[in-house]
């Protein structure tokens, strides 16, 4: 699913990155690596603090998440914050350079990353894959542990309904698959410390 975000930004960057003259084009590249990362680690980072519910409501909107719509949402504000920052510090970009590629560029990603997740025909793309990714697989535990403590009918929708209806679910409710899903993205967090999960994403430069 990594790549699939990598080459998602890729394809997404095309103004804002590779034709962009504030970006030098031998940086091209780990630019692109660095916005997959930013967005990668950032979702990670929500689900680790309990946000869960916040990342599927956002993927869950379907009408209206364009990118500029997006410049309101917290956690989209976060990743922008983050990958400015990132831009100035190890690319020297001016402040308004960074602010203006970050402020278009990840908006941008996102509202192309919820319209791929939410079309059924797009196979490569689902918020239960990228959730499953971020979290060591935990997702799919999760479900398997629903089917096996009887709930068998249960699936990955099933989950996503219980935060939109507003409901507590059952074997072990809600709150319990919030902190089981936490608890693998706190592990997949601490395995890619120290640049490992960057190291991960450069490896799917060409």
């Amino acid at each position: 699913m990594l790549e699939q975000l990598f080459n998602l930004v890729k394809e997404s960057s095309t103004d804002t990155v590779i034709n962009n003259s504030d970006v030098p084009n031998e940086h091209n590249n780990e630019v692109v690596a660095e916005a997959t990362n930013t967005v990668a680690s950032g979702l990670r980072n929500m689900v680790a603090g309990g946000g869960l519910q916040s990342i599927i409501s956002l993927f869950n909107n379907k009408d209206g998440q364009t990118s500029s719509s997006l410049l309101n949402n917290p956690i989209v504000n976060m990743m922008i914050g983050h990958f400015a920052g990132k831009l100035s510090n190890k690319y020297n970009m001016g402040g308004t350079q960074a602010n203006q590629v970050a402020g278009s560029l990840i908006p941008t990603v996102i509202s192309n990353l919820i319209n791929k997740t939410n079309d059924s025909a797009d196979n490569g793309f689902s918020l239960e894959g990228l959730l499953n990714s971020i979290t060591g697989g935990k997702t799919n535990e999760v479900v398997q542990q629903q089917q096996e403590s009887g709930n068998r009918g249960f699936n990955f929708q099933d989950l996503v309904s219980q935060f939109t209806d507003g409901g507590q679910g059952g074997g072990g409710g809600l709150m319990d698959i919030v902190t089981q899903l936490a608890g693998g993205a706190q592990n997949q967090q601490q395995r890619n410390g120290g640049g490992g999960l960057m190291d991960l994403i450069k490896g799917f430069m060409k």
